[in-house]
């Protein structure tokens, strides 16, 4: 893929250094050619000094050619606007927006946005393992369902996954067990010590603890 990168600080480097080091093509564009020094010696994409919602700019930047474009400065109107240029005017498939305040990242999400808000993820991360410790909501973006992990032990030992699916409400999608993690088949059979990850429905989820034996918190 094409990548272009708006913010080469913390998030924007890593990403950067990550995209490259899986063979994509990388532009990263930052105001202080400083910050390319997060970016080390692997890096070999392209790095650019300038605004990135500038449209000469991101021209110069293969916006044209872009697959993906991601703003991650620290500034939410400078993430706003660039992805609104690469969106409306270059029409790049694909457009992600960093935001810190969670209000502006509801309404713009709301407008049609790919808006990531760390402020809103962290949180939800925090809260699920304060309440819900087995319980993670802050992976799907829908908030309509969750992942949640269970031990198996007792009734659950020598089953099938088939048996133990319920449909529409919670489905197992890995296994962990002492030898690593595996994708489950409809009749692989679990064992003692095995930890299933399982999508549930969040509107289901009460009983699926109750149904698990899951304590409370």
């Amino acid at each position: 893929m094409y990548v272009i990168i708006i913010g080469c600080g913390r998030v924007g480097s890593e990403l950067a250094k990550l995209l490259s080091g899986e063979g994509h093509d990388v532009v990263i564009v930052d105001k202080n050619p400083e910050s390319f020094a997060r970016l080390g010696d692997t890096f070999n994409g392209l790095t650019i000094t300038g605004n990135g919602f500038e449209p000469e700019l991101l021209k110069q930047a293969g916006i044209e050619k872009a697959d993906a474009f991601c703003a991650v400065t620290n500034g939410d109107n400078t993430n706003l606007v660039s992805s609104q240029v690469a969106k409306k005017i270059f029409k790049v498939p694909r457009v992600f927006a960093r935001i810190y305040d969670p209000q502006r990242a509801n309404i713009y999400t709301a407008l049609g946005l790919n808006i990531i808000s760390g402020t809103i993820l962290f949180a939800a991360m925090l809260r699920d393992k304060i309440i819900e410790s087995r319980f993670s909501s802050y992976l799907i973006e829908s908030r309509d369902l969750g992942v949640i992990e269970i031990e198996v032990k007792d009734t659950l030992i020598e089953k099938t996954v088939q048996e133990i699916n319920i449909p529409e409400k919670f489905l197992v999608v890995a296994i962990k067990r002492l030898q690593g993690v595996i994708i489950p088949q409809p009749q692989t059979v679990l064992k003692k010590e095995d930890t299933l990850m399982a999508v549930v429905k969040v509107a289901n989820l009460d009983s699926i603890k109750k149904k698990f034996g899951l304590e409370e918190g």
